[in-house]
């Protein structure tokens, strides 16, 4: 970038100062600053006025001669609770915290509320998951605190699977990809009973002399001999709930089947469900048909039902202490963790064919542009005329009915697809973000080792369900505010100033300006999206708008959905399997009087963000679960294949090395930066690169590669790969000049080689933008 001169550059605002210390963490100084500005010396003491100004407001903070960002805290954070402050409040300070590299460890004080929620006590000394709110002024730096729960005090224990070795000791093999190749000595006498394939709970020992760390069994949590049980590992690691307490199965199964009392009769309303194949619950159901209204002409009535759960959930009662303990269910390849028992799950509330079923249901009227003109909820006894699947739908609207749909296509598919038609044009307009990636799925034998992973295609059944419970989620979220009822929210925030500025470096790397003036919206990064349409870095430029945005969560408070450019959004459709959508439908029942099951009145804003904040965590502790599982999966299903050369992309970089998912199966793997030869690599952020300091080979997010399998640890779902392919040329400036060719050369060494097109790949959703399965919006 070349320097400009104050004569041409304008003084930067304080907007853009913090910009370039947020994107150059602990690197930036005043020097670093004047430099990227093209600031002269007689404009630096001004400079420094400002930045003694963002420091004294405590937006950045100086760490001997460079300025960084303060760290904050999450909204919700795991703390140990270590004294108290001179007025006796409570002090915490966060579990994980580097204060190397951080710095100072926030203070954070305890709000203890007069009556306190049971196991929400606290004492020095406990750990505490905690919700937190950011100092309220620049004189007081600490952080307010509530507790949501009591957490066990960290123990030194560590999860594994038990080898047993012929002398009767044995060996811990550990499940974190962490710890891979750090094996504990299990001694006899300390084995507890514990045979092989067992996974175990092993409290560590204090190591004396040389050898191995050594341990002893505290547990036993089930034998693993099989990889159909590799799920539990993910269960007891990151400690699901998995069998329910006896007066939870109680009361699920002493309960009866909803009657037509206190209930509009829907049962002639030919509502269908549509789920993917091997679905064992199905909570929403859907009808459409031509508005006969003449001032609506052209438009469409859409009814979308949903499992009234609320009518057998009620609150406080076991089954709902145990449902908003576990937050949601938890899908694995080989089994389903639910977070209601299966009498409610797969039976009173699942929408069978031919069956009455107790529904909470909204009728929406649309225009003929697709727009919701209207909505109106009903509490309703609904009999589903049909059980059909995304293909079996989509064939037939394709001119390919079976025996079911041949009889369903012109009276209720038909209808469906034709309001569908006129929804995608408002979504179309609505413009969210749009980035798509189906997800792989896989596919068992019988023994529960992996067959195959597939990679399902997206059909206009999946969009149509999914557009459907998008407008009956935004009813929902509509409804409860015009009622001025407490709920929550799906929220997605917008992406922060830091990663929009560190997209807009990257993007100047590829010569493509990026203009995010004004209020920042879904189509701006669309416009991008548009742009590398077809071109060989439309799978790199995927991949970093992907990272550029926001997680979406739980929160009583809103502030709007990006991803889907909508203002209020709520998850209103799959109360079987979230806790957040059972809340909702309390809410609407009490908003509008629709009897039994409603919110009680002690729900207020307070008591709902410590459970949408419990439940955030929940819902991510369930994908990181399936996610090991699934890695641990492909691991198990590529161990017999070492050596094996594979085609994949780099999926990820950091100064570790080189991630790499591979095509086909989607495994991941790492390639350690000290296996890519013998110069430095340099870790460059902006590009998303590593780059060698003599040769200038740059290995880069999204690039096509050609790896070798080197090691893999079924365990720990781990793999270790080779690289086999030459990295382009990383220019001093300007356009990235791709010169790769792939070809095997020893010990990984780097040589730069003629033009290589990329590969495609099509983009994600971001996390939370519709909901867990594909259907759900």
């Amino acid at each position: 970038m070349k320097k400009k001169s104050d004569a041409t550059t304008a003084f930067p605002d304080r907007e853009s100062i913090v910009a370039f210390v947020k994107a150059q963490p602990g690197e930036a100084g005043t020097r670093e600053l004047a430099r990227h500005f093209g600031l002269k010396n007689r404009s630096r003491a001004a400079l420094r006025r400002i930045l003694r100004e963002l420091a004294d407001e405590g937006i950045i903070e100086k760490r001997g001669k460079k300025i960084a960002e303060p760290k904050s805290l999450p909204p919700t954070i795991i703390a140990d609770i270590t004294g108290r402050d001179s007025d006796g409040e409570l002090i915490a300070s966060p579990a994980e915290w580097l204060e190397e590299t951080d710095g100072p460890a926030p203070l954070i004080r305890i709000h203890v509320p007069r009556r306190p929620q049971p196991g929400t006590v606290a004492g020095i000394g406990d750990r505490a998951l905690l919700r937190v709110e950011k100092p309220d002024s620049k004189h007081d730096k600490a952080y307010r605190g509530r507790v949501i729960k009591l957490l066990d005090k960290a123990a030194h224990r560590v999860l594994g699977i038990f080898r047993a070795l012929p002398n009767g000791d044995g060996r811990l093999i550990p499940i974190d990809k962490k710890q891979v190749g750090r094996e504990l000595a299990i001694a006899a006498a300390y084995a507890n009973g514990a045979q092989d394939g067992d996974l175990v709970s092993v409290e560590l020992m204090r190591s004396r002399g040389y050898g191995l760390p050594s341990g002893k069994v505290k547990e036993r949590l089930g034998s693993l001999k099989t990889e159909k049980a590799v799920s539990m590992i993910a269960i007891h690691a990151h400690e699901i709930p998995q069998e329910f307490p006896a007066d939870v199965i109680a009361e699920s199964e002493a309960a009866k089947p909803a009657a037509l009392a206190g209930r509009e009769d829907w049962r002639n309303v030919p509502l269908v469900t549509i789920d993917p194949p091997d679905a064992k619950d199905h909570d929403d159901a859907v009808h459409a048909e031509p508005d006969s209204d003449p001032h609506n002409k052209g438009g469409y009535i859409v009814n979308v039902a949903i499992a009234d759960v609320a009518f057998y959930v009620r609150p406080q009662s076991p089954l709902d202490r145990e449902a908003v303990k576990r937050g949601n269910s938890v899908y694995f390849p080989d089994r389903v963790v639910p977070m209601l028992p299966e009498r409610i799950s797969n039976d009173l509330c699942s929408l069978k064919p031919g069956e009455p079923r107790g529904a909470l249901a909204v009728r929406m009227v649309i225009d003929k542009d697709g727009r919701k003109r209207s909505h109106t909820f009903h509490r309703v006894l609904m009999r589903s005329a049909a059980k059909l699947h995304y293909a079996q739908a989509q064939a037939a609207i394709d001119g390919r009915p079976d025996d079911t749909t041949g009889l369903l296509l012109d009276p209720i598919l038909k209808p469906l697809y034709d309001a569908y038609a006129l929804v995608k044009q408002a979504r179309d307009e609505r413009d969210p973000l749009d980035l798509d990636l189906p997800e792989r799925k896989i596919l068992l034998k019988p023994d529960g080792t992996v067959d195959r992973v597939v990679t399902p295609e997206r059909l206009d059944a999946h969009r149509l369900i999914e557009e459907f419970m998008i407008l009956a989620n935004v009813a929902a979220a509509e409804t409860l505010e015009k009622k001025a009822l407490p709920l929550i929210y799906r929220v997605h925030d917008e992406p922060t100033v830091e990663k929009v500025h560190n997209l807009r470096e990257f993007l100047k790397t590829l010569d493509m300006p990026f203009s995010a003036t004004g209020a920042l919206r879904p189509s701006v990064f669309n416009r991008i999206l548009v742009q590398v349409k077809g071109r060989d870095a439309e799978s790199l430029v995927n991949e970093v708008v992907l990272r550029s945005q926001a997680q979406a969560e739980y929160s009583a408070e809103n502030y709007g959905h990006f991803g889907l450019n909508l203002r209020r959004y709520a998850h209103f459709t799959s109360p079987i399997r979230r806790y957040a959508d059972l809340i909702v439908h309390r809410a609407l029942i009490r908003a509008l009087g629709l009897g039994e099951g409603a919110l009680p009145d002690t729900e207020t804003f307070e008591t709902l963000s410590e459970v949408a904040a419990a439940i955030s965590l929940t819902e991510r502790r369930a994908m990181k679960a399936e996610r090991e599982t699934a890695d641990r999966l492909i691991a198990h299903f590529l161990a017999d294949r070492i050596g094996a050369t594979f085609d994949g992309r780099i999926s990820g970089v950091t100064r570790a090395g080189l991630f790499v998912k591979l095509t086909g199966t989607g495994a991941d793997g790492l390639i350690p930066v000290r296996t890519l030869g013998s110069e430095y690599y340099n870790y460059d952020e902006a590009r998303h690169a590593l780059i060698g300091s003599r040769s200038g080979a740059m290995h880069r997010l999204g690039d096509v590669v050609q790896v070798r399998l080197v090691e893999a640890a079924p365990v720990a779902g781990a793999l270790r790969f080779e690289l086999l392919s030459e990295g382009s040329i990383a220019p001093r400036g300007g356009r990235i000049r791709d010169s790769r060719k792939t070809k095997p050369h020893a010990g990984g060494k780097t040589r730069p080689g003629r033009d290589k097109k990329d590969g495609k790949k099509k983009s994600r959703k971001p996390s939370g933008s519709k909901a867990r399965k594909p259907k759900k919006g």
